[in-house]
């Protein structure tokens, strides 16, 4: 499924360009092209490569500059799409690559800081850490430390992640919830603990996410590697533990199943079985069994996928949450459940890639299996 999962993404291009990303420097679209290179990876593909490169390369200047970003807005969303500009580096030497890259880790030297030293998720979210900007950053950080020999972005890399995990994580459920705010000022938090009020699904999957990719690059003899696997292995035991058990997915409240209203959401699914069968696969989860993303997987295809003459498409994805704002987002539960719901948004269907790809590397594994 993969391969036809890629083949739909690009099948919306217009001249080779898909609308989705290469509009803006954002982070959905660098999502989509991380999805495509490890499809390109995996299937041996130049296609997939080309496809990254000429959609990184509408914004990426000769000089290293990137067109429509600005650093002074110190937003984490904005990392991730730099992500793919360590592979283009490593792959063509262009120098504007890694130029780039470095514009994007000065960001991250001036990015504002809690008083513990935590990320802001953005500059107009004073004291605010988000679940959502670990995955746009920390695996940025993790790779740029090995890709130039600057071993200090790992040790930041798991400050961050272990920071925000110390202070959203609820213990009576081993959950996290979607932010915390050090300053205790926004009507969104709990004025004891500064965590916001629930667990959002798709929140749970950008933390998963980033722990798994941020893993995969750090040394073997770096000492908090072992905590970064300890804690990934305690939430993978609380996610599994509130996994509806007809379906295999995820509810978009993850801390009200079954609650009226409440609904099985795709994104996150797919961003919980990508995390969880990349943990299995690199034995990074000790006691999660193969049965849980293997149920996952299936009720995704079951629940959420359908498949026609145009390609492979996903349903059931939150278009959106946050929290304040300009129009206040209050974290309510009733908040998380009144966002729009839609089908076919990069949003999920990179995921969606990201989880077939997991998928189908642990069924291979052993077996001698190739890409379908």
């Amino acid at each position: 499924m993969p391969v036809r999962i890629g083949d739909t993404i690009l099948s919306a291009c217009v001249d080779g360009y898909h609308p989705g990303i290469a509009n803006k420097w954002g982070y959905v679209a660098g999502m989509a092209l991380t999805a495509l290179g490890r499809l390109g990876d995996w299937t041996g593909e130049q296609r997939y490569h080309e496809a990254v490169k000429r959609h990184m390369d509408v914004f990426i200047r000769d000089d290293g500059s990137i067109a429509g970003y600005t650093l002074e807005e110190y937003n984490l969303d904005h990392i991730n799409k730099g992500k793919n500009l360590l592979r283009l580096w490593r792959t063509t030497g262009e120098a504007r690559y890694r130029q780039a890259a470095e514009l994007l880790a000065s960001q991250l030297i001036g990015q504002p800081r809690t008083d513990e030293g935590g990320f802001w998720h953005k500059k107009i979210y004073p004291y605010q850490m988000w679940l959502d900007g670990l995955y746009m950053s920390s695996p940025f950080m993790a790779e740029y430390a090995a890709a130039f020999g600057e071993p200090e972005w790992f040790d930041e890399a798991a400050r961050q992640l272990l920071l925000i995990e110390r202070r959203t994580r609820n213990p009576e459920t081993g959950l996290l919830h979607h932010a915390y705010d050090e300053s205790r000022e926004q009507r969104w938090c709990d004025k004891e603990t500064g965590r916001s009020r629930h667990v959002w699904g798709r929140a749970m999957g950008w933390y998963a996410m980033a722990l798994v990719d941020v893993l995969e690059f750090f040394p073997v003899r770096h000492p908090q590697r072992g905590q970064l696997m300890g804690i990934f292995e305690r939430m993978a035991n609380a996610i599994v533990r509130v996994q509806d058990q007809a379906s295999g997915l995820w509810y978009q409240v993850m801390d009200c199943n079954g609650r009226q209203g409440n609904y099985l959401e795709a994104s996150g699914s797919c961003m919980l079985t990508y995390a969880l069968a990349k943990g299995i696969r690199l034995k990074y989860l000790a006691e999660i069994d193969r049965e849980v993303v293997e149920r996952a997987y299936e009720g995704i295809k079951k629940r959420f996928v359908t498949v026609d003459g145009e390609g492979v498409h996903l349903h059931g994805i939150c278009h959106g949450a946050g929290l304040g704002g300009r129009k206040y987002r209050d974290g309510s539960y009733a908040y998380y459940i009144s966002e729009q719901v839609v089908s076919d948004s990069l949003m999920g269907v990179a995921p969606l890639l990201l989880a077939s790809m997991e998928m189908e590397r642990l069924a291979a594994e052993g077996e001698g299996g190739r890409p379908q």
